[in-house]
């Protein structure tokens, strides 16, 4: 009995299974960012919005989510997009897209922000790095 209970057990367990994925498939990509609009200076306390600007491969792209590092007054910031994976995407030319975040200063002093602009022929890391002071 306990072997035939075993079997069942087993029998719902692989039926229940599937290997067929019906949801959305796609990856994640961190594009270069072409441009900034930020503030000359920012009075503590405040939100101000920051506006990047990247260019869209494809109209399989789509904006996901900032890639946001803080270290201290420092800023790392990336635009991770979706890629979905279909097949009728097209490939885009320059075509330029926004993402807006809002900052909120919280700190005196100056706030230094680098902005991932892709990577060198050596695979090093490039950015627009801006500095924006904190006035009273």
């Amino acid at each position: 009995m306990k072997k035939f209970l075993v079997f069942c057990m087993t029998l719902v367990l692989f039926s229940a299974c599937s290997i067929d994925n019906d949801g959305t498939n796609y990856d994640l990509e961190v594009l270069p960012i072409e441009s900034v609009d930020i503030p000359d200076e920012f009075a503590l306390g405040e939100t101000y919005p920051i506006t990047i600007s990247y260019l869209k491969p494809s109209t399989c792209h789509a904006f996901k989510e900032f890639y946001y590092l803080k270290d201290n007054n420092e800023r790392t910031v990336a635009a991770i997009n979706y890629v979905f994976e279909k097949d009728n995407c097209e490939a885009l030319e320059n075509e330029l897209v926004e993402a807006t975040f809002n900052f909120v200063v919280t700190s005196n002093g100056s706030y230094i922000f680098k902005f991932w602009q892709g990577e060198d022929e050596n695979n090093e890391d490039q950015y627009l790095i801006i500095e924006v002071p904190v006035t009273s």
